[in-house]
């Protein structure tokens, strides 16, 4: 798949507004459709439904392809999710009816570190020791908001990462999510949700 045109590229339908969510890469796209699917079906089928993959964090080829979006359909909205890493925020500034929404830690894996989803995620047992010891030596402490806000977890959960290396095989990340209980999901996740709910009730997409 080339990053120069983005997935899902053809506008709707003329003057129906549509969704549209941006995310960097197929990975996002499946750690996002793996939670909204715990919070709500309806949720996640939406969301996969309005997924376009940037190729890379690129606000600017979402700024491109959503005002292609709305000259066929002016009324769309849209959310461009962007991974911090060490850019500054992507401007505010960019197409009507387009938000960017970058999370406060590095990567969007960071909200995957969660010490029981990961057991469940491998099919661990839940009082495992050489688990836990694994988790423990790899894993910032839950309540360390300052360490998951900067370690690098798209390369910790990567398929040559600490965690395979240890587990003998990969955790998936979209694997990852759909084992993650709505009660596990960061505050943040949670606040992309809410505008995304927002977004498809106003256009009559979502119930209420």
């Amino acid at each position: 798949m080339s990053a120069a045109r983005p997935e899902r590229s053809e506008p709707g339908a003329r003057g129906r507004g549509r969704f549209v969510v941006y995310v960097e890469g197929p990975r996002d796209r499946d750690i996002l459709r793996g939670w909204a699917f715990r919070v709500s079906p309806a949720l996640g089928e939406a969301l996969a439904a309005a997924a376009v993959i940037l190729g890379g964090r690129r606000p600017g080829r979402a700024i491109e392809h959503f005002e292609g979006v709305r000259r066929f359909a002016e009324g769309s909205r849209a959310l461009c999710v962007l991974d911090r890493d060490d850019e500054p925020d992507a401007s505010a500034e960019g197409a009507a009816g387009l938000e960017f929404f970058t999370w406060s830690r590095r990567h969007i894996e960071s909200y995957l570190l969660v010490p029981d989803a990961i057991r469940r995620a491998i099919r661990a047992r839940p009082d495992d020791p050489r688990v836990g010891r694994v988790l423990d030596r790899h894993l910032p402490h839950p309540d360390d908001e300052a360490a998951l806000r900067s370690i690098d977890a798209k390369k910790l959960l990567s398929a040559q990462g600490a965690l395979a290396k240890a587990f003998g095989r990969p955790v998936a990340p979209g694997r990852l999510a759909r084992e993650m209980h709505a009660g596990e999901h960061h505050d943040d996740i949670r606040a992309l949700f809410d505008r995304m709910r927002h977004a498809l009730r106003e256009l009559g997409e979502l119930r209420p």
